[in-house]
């Protein structure tokens, strides 16, 4: 099985209310391997904006990966199903302060 797909199968693990992300998911988005992607959230290379959807949105996570000028976004519903993934690159540009705050 190619590592894409490895990838693209992975579910998201809910431990309480917390959610638990397989590192491989990140490393693949931003190019860098399950170890390195730890060290980076334990050193703050690696941050995150996790939230809960309400209303509409009530029972889907929002969890936002950010490292260097990229972001990482999974919406998952209550099984930990990914039900969209997207990735935003500003290259050599710092990633713009609106593309932190939760909900943009």
């Amino acid at each position: 099985m190619s590592k894409q797909a490895e990838t693209t199968e992975m579910r998201v693990a809910f431990h309480g209310d917390d959610p638990c992300i397989d590192a491989r998911l990140v490393a693949q988005a931003f190019a860098l391997t399950p170890e390195q992607v730890m060290a980076g959230l334990r050193d703050g290379a690696i941050t995150t904006l996790t939230e809960r959807g309400s209303g509409a949105d009530a029972g889907r996570w929002r969890l936002t990966f950010f490292h260097d000028n990229c972001r990482l976004r999974l919406i998952v519903d209550e099984t930990g199903t990914i039900l969209q993934r997207s990735r935003i690159d500003f290259g050599e540009t710092p990633l713009p302060p609106a593309m932190r705050r939760p909900g943009d």
